[in-house]
């Protein structure tokens, strides 16, 4: 699993470190946790809409902020569930940019199990960071309010 959760965090907030080879993979890693801390079962959210995030900062940790918060707002303002499928993160000397495809469907009470009504992404003890060797990959560290 490209994500765990962490222990000994305060009871209105819950943590996770994802993981993945390349942003890309982080991304959707991230993603995949903010999402399951919302919905118990995943793969009950179906493709039946499906929509291009595009984001830019010069910081990439404030890049995977940003697009985490995009989700979780498409979740409060739409009710709209969204599962990352495809994500491409270039840098130029201007920053970071990311373009998703995401897709998912309606919030429905009698198909998705609700865990956690997830406020938003803190900075608190955020990061995004390379690990290891080269080819290791990279890490995020988050925390999301409940």
């Amino acid at each position: 699993m490209p994500y765990h959760y962490l222990e000994d965090i305060g009871t209105a907030d819950i943590a996770f470190e994802a993981t993945g080879r390349d942003l890309p993979e982080l991304f959707i890693a991230a993603a995949e946790a903010t999402m399951n801390v919302m919905i118990d079962n995943l793969d009950a959210i179906e493709s039946r809409e499906t929509r291009q995030i595009e984001l830019s900062d010069n910081k990439i940790d404030m890049l995977l902020f940003d697009f985490l918060q995009e989700l979780i707002y498409f979740k409060d303002a739409r009710r709209l569930l969204l599962r990352a499928r495809k994500t491409q993160i270039d840098h130029k000397s201007e920053g970071y940019f990311l373009r998703a495809t995401v897709a998912g469907e309606q919030l429905d009470d009698t198909r998705h199990q609700q865990r956690a009504d997830v406020k938003a992404v803190t900075l608190h003890g955020f990061s995004v960071e390379k690990h290891g060797p080269p080819e290791a990959g990279w890490k995020a560290r988050v925390l999301l309010d409940i």
